[in-house]
């Protein structure tokens, strides 16, 4: 479903990704693991095309995303759900609301049809009820599934979430991550969760990609992955201080010279 080639992307003078190669392939649960800013959800922005790689090529359902002409990136990202982490649900918008607005947005579909729609999309996520509550009104948890509602209302191929357990307490973890294998079979979809939770994932996806310096460290299903010899895959798995994967952030010569 999606192919990921030699993938470069830099920001500045500093190389982010560095020759990243991925497959990800139909109805699959994948995630992207590794430490903080290794470019872990760029790979996610660079799949839906928000941002343009140096080099490489990242295609979806057999499209180059970054040859498209603008229509046609627009109605490739109608098969494209994003959750993010905080669900980033519209304020201002009763719940009802919230996920009505890509139907709104993308389809003529009468109000009759778009309000069972809604209401079959909360049913999914346990929430049936709730139409009228405002997104203050939530607990984190219910929020997260509401976002996940809105994300799969268009009934698209591609799910890409952002971090989508954290900030949640065990019993809400449990929920959305049940939650998210359901809608990922029922649906069929292709899903990809960037994630730092070593311990959900081995419990939710079917491979893993471990991200580190800019480059696929290691690569596999998460019961291997955790059992693995390689030093920077154990470190990151097994949460070890020591190791190949660097603590401090690389600093160039000008900042480091402040500190001399």
């Amino acid at each position: 479903m999606i192919t990921i080639r030699n993938l470069v992307y830099r920001r500045g003078s500093k190389t982010i990704l560095d020759g990243v190669s991925m497959d990800i392939p139909r109805g699959n649960m994948v995630a992207i693991m590794g430490p903080s800013g290794v470019g872990k959800t760029t790979i996610l922005k660079l799949i839906s095309g928000q941002l343009v790689p140096d080099e490489g090529t990242v295609e979806v359902n057999g499209k180059d995303i970054h040859k498209l002409s603008r229509a046609e990136l627009h109605k490739m990202r109608r098969n494209i759900g994003v959750l993010l982490q905080n669900g980033a649900l519209f304020t201002d918008l009763t719940v009802f609301e919230n996920i009505a607005t890509p139907l709104r947005e993308h389809t003529d579909l009468p109000e009759p049809l778009l309000r069972r729609l809604v209401r079959t999309k909360l049913r999914s996520v346990g929430l049936a009820g709730t139409e009228e509550l405002m997104p203050h009104e939530l607990s984190g948890g219910m929020a997260r599934r509401i976002a996940l509602a809105r994300a799969v209302v268009l009934d698209p191929a591609v799910m890409l979430y952002d971090e989508p357990m954290t900030g949640l307490d065990p019993i809400a973890v449990s929920t959305v991550r049940t939650l998210m294998r359901e809608t990922n079979e029922a649906l069929g979809l292709t899903s990809v969760i960037v994630t730092h939770n070593v311990g959900e994932m081995a419990k939710l996806v079917d491979y893993c990609y471990i991200i580190a310096e800019g480059r696929v460290a290691g690569e596999g299903p998460p019961g291997e992955l955790q059992a693995s010899a390689d030093p920077a895959v154990d470190q990151f798995m097994n949460g070890k201080v020591d190791g190949p994967i660097p603590f401090h952030y690389k600093t160039g010569e000008a900042s480091a010279g402040l500190l001399d």
